[in-house]
């Protein structure tokens, strides 16, 4: 079974001495809840999001982003020798896959300022996407409006120390002039037992913070994903003994941590309020936004219980999720491009499904597990058949299943962690009766001998 890959194939097997006939059923009673995400730790996630995001269906995100700022080399520091002059500071912030928004009508205005208060940005505390900073907005550091070319090498000249500048180019990348004084003040005029020490560096700067200015947004905006290795480069001139030279000094962004909000619409807070019936519809959102809980009540018991009666019982041969985004959501913003499926156990910890656990030997593995977003079919598919046959005969026991965005990173395992390196959303069609898109669970059975 850890072989297969095709998920159109997979069933659990069944033995022809004792089958008497298989059936077809098309859909089974379920319900779907919309309900929020768990809060997720942001400062050591490979994708940081800066996000201001009107969403027609889903409301406004936002996401502001908190910076260490180290040394260079984040170790003690000697200022170089001689007369130093500063051409220009650059905070640059290098993209990395996962935008999500508007990248054509939309421009964006990114302000940076210092963090102020007591508590600086500490490297060793881990921070959730809930965490409120407090930055020093009486003093804007840089500020740039730009659209949002995210996939766009750029060319920067290129500083060698005792060699001419050359123009490189260099990957997709956001580039701010910051105020000259920033440095200034906390690197050239610093005190000697502040260069000492990083730990003394960053608990004097604080950090820096990150924010896409609301009121000089345009457009519906979106989300946009940076790396966690970024700069801020100083380029200057040095006067030594009579000679001119140029050279860059680099001071790493180390850390980022995103404080992520989303205000919600009326119709999804209807859904979260809604927690007795199944929706309609429900909704899936990244960026530790929205996830969908979903049962499956009585399932087969009826018809499992008249069997029993007969000496006969049930065997799934497979049982198929299919979750079809509603028509015309994902026009101009297209579906999470995979989510997962998994349930709680009795601690109300997360755990993988027994279809997408691969110490299970009824597990088909990643591919056949599912998830993916099919362009084609404009569908979400999961195969679930080894959790529902351990329901069915309660070998476990329903704490609470769910459906949730991932991120697409991961291609090996199935991940059912909290994520906010994801931004997308999807709107999924729930159990309504009405509609050729309801989520649907198709289930192959057998009808067996019963076995004493």
């Amino acid at each position: 079974m850890n072989s297969c890959k095709n998920q159109d194939s997979v069933g659990l097997g069944v033995n022809s001495a004792n089958q008497i006939n298989g059936t077809l059923v098309d859909t089974s009673t379920i319900m779907v809840n919309t309900v929020k995400d768990d809060s997720v730790i942001t400062s050591s996630a490979t994708k940081n999001p800066l996000a201001y995001f009107i969403d027609p269906i889903f409301g406004t995100t936002e996401s502001n982003l908190a910076a260490s700022l180290s040394l260079p080399g984040a170790t003690a520091y000697t200022l170089p020798s001689g007369t130093i002059s500063i051409d220009s500071t650059k905070l640059v912030l290098r993209y990395i896959d996962g935008f999500y928004g508007d990248s054509v009508a939309s421009t964006y205005t990114l302000n940076v300022y210092q963090l102020k208060g007591t508590t600086p940005f500490d490297e060793s505390v881990s921070y959730y996407n809930t965490k409120k900073w407090d930055p020093d907005l009486s003093n804007l550091l840089g500020s740039k409006t730009f659209i949002a070319h995210s996939h766009d090498s750029i060319k920067i000249t290129n500083i060698i120390a005792g060699k001419p500048d050359t123009l490189i180019k260099v990957p997709p990348q956001l580039r701010i002039t910051i105020n000259n004084s920033f440095i200034i003040k906390n690197l050239f005029n610093a005190s000697s037992a502040t260069l000492a020490s990083n730990k003394v560096f960053q608990n004097a700067v604080k950090g820096l913070y990150l924010t896409l200015d609301k009121n000089q947004t345009t457009g519906p905006g979106g989300t946009l994903m940076f790396s966690s290795g970024d700069t801020l480069a100083v380029y200057c001139k040095i006067v030594n003994n009579g000679v001119i030279d140029t050279a860059t000094i680099m001071l790493p962004i180390t850390k980022l941590a995103a404080s992520i909000k989303h205000t919600y619409s009326t119709s999804i807070q209807a859904e979260l309020a809604n927690t007795t019936t199944s929706g309609n519809v429900f909704y899936l959102q990244g960026l530790a936004g929205l996830r969908t809980k979903i049962k499956f009540p009585n399932l087969l018991t009826n018809l499992r219980n008249n069997l029993l009666k007969k000496d006969s019982d049930i065997v799934l041969n497979r049982a198929e999720l299919v979750i079809t985004p509603s028509p015309g959501s994902n026009v101009p913003y297209r579906p999470i491009p995979q989510i997962t499926m998994y349930k709680l156990d009795i601690a109300n910890q997360r755990v993988t499904l027994e279809d997408a656990n691969t110490s299970d030997p009824r597990s088909g593995g990643v591919a056949v597990f599912g998830g993916r977003y099919n362009p084609a079919t404009k569908q979400y598919h999961f195969i679930i058949t080894a959790y529902l046959q351990d329901l069915l005969l309660k070998r476990t026991f329903d704490y609470g299943a769910y459906i949730a965005p991932i991120d697409t990173t991961n291609k090996s395992t199935v991940d059912i962690a909290v994520t906010s390196q994801i931004a997308a959303r999807t709107l999924a069609t729930g159990t309504d009766k009405t509609s050729p898109y309801k989520i649907k669970l198709n289930i192959i059975y057998t009808k067996i001998v019963k076995q004493n």
